[in-house]
């Protein structure tokens, strides 16, 4: 059937297209703009409409005769047909807003002339102003053309959307290793002798000063390092969504056994989901006990292989250079194992592992290609920062021009210092690379890069459950003695049920660290402290990372709690708050009263009938009432920042020097 457009008939007619439209809205017809089309009947019967108002008005006018117009129109049968499959009508889409200059060129117009029928409507512009969709279509229907509104488009997923690699085009690549382990243990050492450079002499007190990547070559097959100052580094990356690395090798000192950062390490490595191989470190040396080191590494879950388990261990000497060609054999054959491959034939992608801002090259980032060849010219995205690759370095110093997947690089070219830790993509044009870092920088990079999980606590537990959203639960538990930690890591992990799953990511002894607020918040979990307190410093960077820490000194109230959130009763009504810490300087033996301390307010105030605790070393002793308040001989209801004190509490004698009194208020929580 015959169809011809709103417009197409207004023009016939000589009259707007909007008329036209609101009189067929009368007659009940649907049309959205004036490229809607229209079958037989609907414009026979505006044309019959307006022939008749033409008579009517012909027989009372005396100057032109409308009738002379109407003869000219042709009947409904006539009328220009449009072939659905063979029409050519010019289409745009246009976003919300658009600028006067953007519009000209969608519509293929004169910026000027646009500017001139936007005064015509009472609407001054310049060329770089914005008009709203509504507006740019009233001035696209002076021009015939069609108007639509653009679908929302994401920038980010047009370039960074997965692509599916198929079996043919996927090729083996090299394996990404980071070494970790508890400080002194020989990492940095062992690094040196896989590489035979010497980093240690370079760093201060034989410390990792920076995120570094190097590759080196075994049996025509390469292995790529990454050099982190630690797990805390290597946690803050993946925190951030960088999922780069493939194998964890843990080195142990043999006469030293597994230490509280080597638990960490392990801790980290397996919330990261990596295969960890140990080397048993400083095998040449006096009092080293291999077995009791793969005894303990038992007790944490890594039964070795000898021993009916599945965890390698390799005994090393960093030093003498023993066993190394051995460790490394073992990673290429971990790594065949995970059968590890990538596609090089596609844009690359991968994660920023070092960046730093240099006088003479401006912006430089040390970058891990993890699929695809990074070429130079390529246009890249890196967070918020983009450029085009200008020079590439490999670790040996020497300039390349392409580097393929599991490949570290030093690149120059971005406009600005990225984030270690950000994933970078090739875009298709320097205007996209643009487009998605400024799209980034709008919508914020908590939402952008990598996949950070979800932070949890326990206010919200409940409704995560109901959403589907939580099917485990991962908390971090930090006491003052072991048998605390395991006493705690049962009584919660005996809670799970069909709905949430409570898994123990890591249990230490000691005050509650940055590392584990880290770990925390790159696995969405909460940390339970059990007679222990944290410091400040992990205090302000626990709130910045929306990291829920839980403080207890009875069992039953931490199981309490979790059972309450998991069944969506959890409502406090009281909250603790910390109104102050002072420093007891010294201490005084009064006869028949008994200790007072000297102390040294350092923040808030210490108030008369507030709660207080005393902590020595990150270590809850104490818990219960001040009994006195003393400024020089007077009491006093408040001590502020600055000033001394003297100080007594309820039961308690045993007070030393350099304790810290904590004190605090509970406050009702309005439900």
């Amino acid at each position: 059937m015959s169809k011809i457009r709103v417009y197409e008939v207004a023009k016939q007619l000589d009259i707007s297209s909007k008329e036209i439209m609101d009189k067929l809205k009368e007659y009940g017809f649907e049309v959205h703009s004036h490229m809607s089309t229209l079958e037989n009947d609907e414009a026979e019967l505006i044309v019959k409409y307006y022939k008749e108002l033409a008579e009517k008005n012909s027989s009372k006018e005396t100057g032109d005769s409308i009738d002379a117009k109407n003869d000219n129109i042709p009947e409904v049968t006539e009328i220009i047909e449009i072939d659905e499959e063979t029409e050519d009508i010019k289409v745009v889409h246009l976003p919300p807003a658009i600028s006067i200059k953007d519009l000209a060129e969608k519509l293929d117009a004169v910026p000027t002339d646009i500017i001139k029928r936007l005064m015509k409507k009472g609407k001054i512009a310049t060329i770089n102003q914005e008009i709203d969709f509504e507006l740019a279509a009233q001035i696209a229907e002076e021009f015939d053309i069609l108007v639509e509104p653009e679908e929302e488009k994401d920038l980010m997923e047009e370039i960074f959307g997965e692509i599916e690699d198929t079996e043919d085009e996927l090729v083996e690549r090299p394996p990404v290793v980071v070494v970790m382990g508890h400080v002194d243990h020989g990492k940095t050492s062992l690094l040196d002798a896989v590489r035979s450079t010497n980093v240690t002499a370079k760093e201060a007190g034989g410390i990792t000063q920076h995120i570094g990547a190097s590759s080196i070559s075994i049996n025509g097959k390469k292995i790529t390092f990454l050099d982190t100052p630690g797990h805390a580094a290597f946690t803050a990356m993946r925190m951030r969504g960088a999922q780069v690395t493939d194998i964890a090798i843990l080195v142990v000192a043999a006469d030293d056994g597994v230490m509280p950062q080597t638990i960490e390490a392990i801790n980290h490595a397996k919330a990261a989901n990596v295969q960890i191989i140990v080397a048993m470190n400083k095998m040449d040396k006096q009092g080293a006990n291999p077995d009791r080191v793969k005894q303990e590494l038992a007790d944490h879950g890594l039964l070795v292989e000898e021993w009916g388990g599945d965890t390698i261990c390799v005994p090393v000497s960093a030093i003498k250079g023993e066993g190394l060609d051995t460790l490394l054999e073992m990673v290429l054959l971990v790594a065949e194992m995970s059968d590890l491959k990538a596609n090089p034939n596609r844009k690359a992608r991968g994660t920023i592992i070092e960046a730093q801002l240099d006088k003479g090259r401006g912006p430089v980032a040390t970058v891990l290609v993890q699929s695809g060849t990074l070429k130079i010219g390529d246009p890249i995205v890196a967070g918020a920062s983009y450029g085009r690759i200008r020079a590439m370095v490999d670790d040996k110093g020497r300039a390349v021009k392409k580097v393929g997947p599991s490949t570290p690089v030093e690149i120059l070219g971005l406009n600005e210092v990225p984030t270690a830790g950000d994933m970078f993509y090739v875009a298709n044009s320097d205007k996209q690379a643009r487009q998605v870092a400024e799209q980034i920088k709008a919508q914020g990079r908590v939402q952008l890069i990598g996949q950070t999980p979800q932070k949890v606590s326990l206010d919200d537990l409940f409704t995560q459950i109901q959403e589907g959203k939580m099917k485990e639960l991962n908390i971090v538990i930090k006491a003052d003695v072991q048998g605390s930690v395991e006493a705690v890591r049962q009584s919660l992990e005996r809670l799970s049920n069909d709905e949430v799953r409570i898994r123990t990511l890591h249990g230490g002894v000691g005050t509650i660290t940055e590392s584990d607020v880290m770990l925390a918040s790159a696995s969405g979990a909460i940390i339970i402290g059990f007679n222990v307190r944290p410091e400040a410093t992990t205090k302000a960077i626990a709130e910045k990372e929306q990291v829920d820490i839980r403080l207890y000194r009875v069992i039953y109230s931490a199981i309490e709690d979790i059972q309450a959130a998991m069944k969506g009763m959890l409502d406090p009504e009281y909250i603790e708050k910390v109104i102050g810490h002072a420093q007891v300087r010294q201490t005084f033996k009064v006869s028949g009263v008994g200790t007072v301390g000297g102390a040294y307010v350092q923040d808030g105030k210490i108030v008369r009938n507030s709660g207080v605790r005393i902590v020595r070393d990150g270590i809850v002793i104490y818990e219960g009432h001040l009994t006195s308040l003393k400024r020089f001989k007077d009491d006093a209801k408040e001590v502020n920042t600055g000033y001394e004190c003297g100080v007594m509490f309820e039961r308690f004698n045993d007070l030393k020097e350099g304790d810290i009194v904590e004190a605090f208020i509970m406050e009702e929580v309005p439900r």
